[in-house]
């Protein structure tokens, strides 16, 4: 399993820079290393200093790199959807659309990016990929993805289930889809072969990204304020989404003042880049396998009944928690996250909560 590496922060801090870096570093440790960039303008292989294209490119000993194109991944993700389409109905209807004539609808690109590294990642061709995305709110809801619409299915099917117009129509399910399907599907069976197979996706998504050894961030930041606070917002944003933050690089700057701003993470102070030279930017790289050291974005303590939350830059006005049966939601920031109780707290009522030195503790 490959280890996923991404970079938050502010633009302009040099976060694209730092994934370079990473990747080059990576790779002359003797990694296999592929670096995506979300960008397909020029931009990102002038800086690399390599030409890229839609499909990875060897562009040095252990290191590959591939620039995203959502028109692309749209177009090869249309194609399965057609092969599963005739797999299961007698009588396909999208086989006269085609992927080069759909467009490409807002908020598609993250969900298209996500599934391309689900991809490169299954591949096990690479020990470590180093993702350049947006580096913001876009990039974490993206990562999240898997555990909101987790959510989304295992919520609504529970409301479907119970709903009267179900209960109506579930003798009729079973003769309707064996005349038009391929497939049995009935009130006991909610959901196609093809349907759990995307819920076993999203569980090993969800599974990926709690595992720090699997899915890492770093936070990229220079001496600006604005920067800084751009870095704490979404370093915040990160444990929201159970995203691992293993530490802080400072770029562009002589200083080591902003430490304390993002205690207890490590800093790393990253040197002007001068030229073509990368050795003096790989060689202040912190080792990224101690991600793990930075504290869990969630812990549960069965014994003590406690669930804690690490949610770094907000104060207690700025964190909300209710509870809707099995499950615990925690607001933060612009960020919302939907905890599923384990069996030994399941059915079990909050009885309190305090939020002390950036932890939110919640007792049952």
């Amino acid at each position: 399993m490959a280890l996923i590496l991404t970079f938050l922060g502010k633009g302009g801090t040099g976060r694209t820079t730092m994934a370079i870096a990473a990747a080059k570093q990576l790779s002359r440790l003797g990694q296999r290393v592929l670096l995506v960039g979300q960008d397909p303008t020029p931009a990102f292989g002038l800086l690399l200093g390599a030409s890229t294209g839609s499909d990875p490119t060897e562009i040095g000993a252990n290191l590959q790199a591939v620039q995203l194109q959502s028109t692309l991944l749209l177009e090869r993700s249309w194609e399965e959807v057609k092969k599963l389409e005739a797999q299961y109905l007698r009588s396909p209807i999208l086989k006269n659309v085609f992927g080069q004539e759909l467009g490409v609808l807002p908020g598609m690109d993250s969900a298209l990016a996500l599934n391309a590294l689900r991809e490169y990642e299954d591949s096990r061709n690479y020990d470590v990929i180093v993702y350049d995305g947006d580096g913001d709110q876009a990039t974490l809801r993206m990562l999240g993805m898997a555990e909101v619409l987790s959510w989304y299915i295992r919520r609504f099917r529970k409301v479907v289930e119970d709903s009267d117009v179900w209960k109506s129509v579930s003798p009729f399910i079973q003769p309707i889809t064996s005349t038009v399907l391929n497939v049995s599907w009935t009130g006991d069976n909610f959901a196609p072969e093809q349907t759990k197979q995307a819920t076993n996706i999203l569980e090993q998504g969800k599974a990926a990204l709690a595992d720090p050894n699997r899915v890492a961030a770093y936070l990229v930041t220079t001496d600006d304020p604005i920067a800084i606070a751009t870095a704490k917002y979404l370093w915040g944003g990160a444990q929201q989404v159970g995203l691992t933050v293993g530490g802080t690089l400072l770029n562009q700057s002589a200083t080591t003042d902003v430490a304390a701003e993002f205690a207890p993470l490590p800093l790393s102070t990253i040197p002007f880049r001068t030229d073509t030279d990368w050795q003096p930017l790989m060689d202040a790289l912190p080792d990224f396998k101690q991600a793990s050291l930075a504290p869990k974005p969630i812990t549960i303590d069965l014994p003590a009944r406690e669930v804690r939350l690490f949610l770094p830059s907000f104060d207690k006005k700025q964190v909300k928690l209710t509870q809707s049966g099995p499950e615990v939601t925690i607001d933060a920031g612009d960020q919302r996250r939907n905890i599923l109780l384990p069996p030994g707290l399941s059915g079990q009522s909050v009885k309190g909560a305090k939020f002390q030195n950036s932890y939110l503790t919640i007792s049952f």
